[in-house]
């Protein structure tokens, strides 16, 4: 329950708290943080509830639209944090995240996918359901 009151319902209330300001401030940005397991398999709870803030984001992206406020869902795999740092996996930096979210509010993006098992793992949604799995440790 921790994992989904952090990564939806705490995303959700910080939407809801700030969209009538960015309204008010004629717009502005909403980011919102996934995970490379809001597509993926074999992740529980965790991937779950990047998968429900999936959908509230592009929920919100509408919703949002008419005040002029963008909302941007950032996915990335696996980026070099205290927790990930056991997993033995190739890791981007936090700031390299930052400066691509930030570059993605530029350029008028919805989403941005910041590494390439991002990309790959979002463009086997087409596929079967085996090919949703993450690999770890290349």
């Amino acid at each position: 329950m921790a994992t989904f009151e952090t990564n939806v319902f705490g995303a959700l209330r910080v939407a809801r708290t700030f969209a009538p300001v960015l309204s008010a401030n004629g717009g502005g940005a909403l980011v919102d943080m996934h995970s490379v397991f809001s597509w993926g398999a074999g992740a529980g709870a965790y991937g779950a509830s990047k998968a429900a803030l999936w959908s509230i984001t592009n929920s919100l992206r509408l919703e949002l639209a008419s005040q002029g406020t963008q909302v941007v869902g950032v996915h990335l795999g696996f980026a070099d944090t205290d927790m990930v740092a056991g997993i033995p996996t190739r890791k981007i930096s936090p700031a390299e995240v930052a400066e691509l979210a930030l570059d993605g509010i530029e350029q008028g993006s919805d989403e941005v996918l910041v590494d390439t098992l991002t990309r790959q793992m979002k463009a086997a949604l087409s596929g079967p359901v085996t090919g949703l799995t993450v690999p770890i440790g290349r």
